[in-house]
C-alpha cells in the first residue's frame, strides 16, 4: 500500500493517483462519559450500557460503552484530519457509506481515545469536475488490540469555480 507524501498535494484533480494510499493515521480524539452522555440524548439513545455508569459497571464490560453511531459521527472529523480536503474543492457533501462494522465494545470508563488509520479506496468522477471519493477508516481506541471499528465513508467534492 502505497502512503501520502507531502509532496505531492491531494486535490480533485488528482485524487485518483491516491487510490489505494494509505493518506494519514489522525490525532486522536478524546471521548469521556459527558459526550457519550450529550450523544445519547441528541440520538435519543440514552441507554444504561451507554449512559449509567453505576449500573453499566455490573455489566459484562465492566463500564459504559461508546456508541457505535458516536464513532460513526466521527468519520468527517477524520477525513478532514486526514488531509483529505484538496485545495482545488470548494466544499464536500455527506454522500452516506457503504460498508460499516463494529468490531468491538470500546468501554468509556475516565475516557477514552480513537483515531482512524485512513486510505483512499475510490475516487469516482462525477460531472464539472466533481469527485465522489471513497475513504477507508480503519478506527483503533487506545489500550485495545485490533480495529474497533471499519467504515467506508462517502465525500461528494464540488470544485473551486473555475476549476474543472
Amino acid at each position: 500500500m502505497n502512503t501520502m507524501t507531502k509532496e505531492q498535494p491531494f486535490l480533485l484533480a488528482n485524487a485518483h493517483e491516491f487510490v489505494g494510499t494509505k493518506v494519514a493515521v489522525t490525532e486522536w480524539v478524546d471521548i469521556d462519559q459527558v459526550q457519550v452522555n450529550v450523544f445519547g440524548e441528541v440520538s435519543r439513545w440514552r441507554k444504561p450500557g451507554h449512559c449509567d455508569p453505576e449500573s453499566a459497571r455490573k455489566g459484562p464490560y465492566g463500564g459504559t460503552l461508546l456508541h457505535g453511531f458516536h464513532m460513526v459521527s466521527l468519520l468527517s472529523h477524520f477525513t478532514e484530519n486526514a488531509g483529505l480536503r484538496p485545495d482545488d474543492g470548494d466544499y464536500s457533501l455527506n454522500y452516506g457509506l457503504d460498508r460499516v462494522r463494529v468490531l468491538q465494545p470500546v468501554v468509556i470508563g475516565d475516557g477514552v481515545r480513537i483515531r482512524s488509520h485512513v486510505t483512499v479506496l475510490d475516487v469516482t468522477d462525477k460531472d464539472r469536475g466533481e469527485r465522489l471519493i471513497k475513504s477507508g477508516h480503519e478506527v483503533e481506541a487506545e489500550g485495545v488490540e485490533g480495529p474497533v471499528m471499519y467504515a467506508e465513508y462517502l465525500s461528494y467534492w464540488y470544485p473551486k469555480a473555475g476549476v474543472r
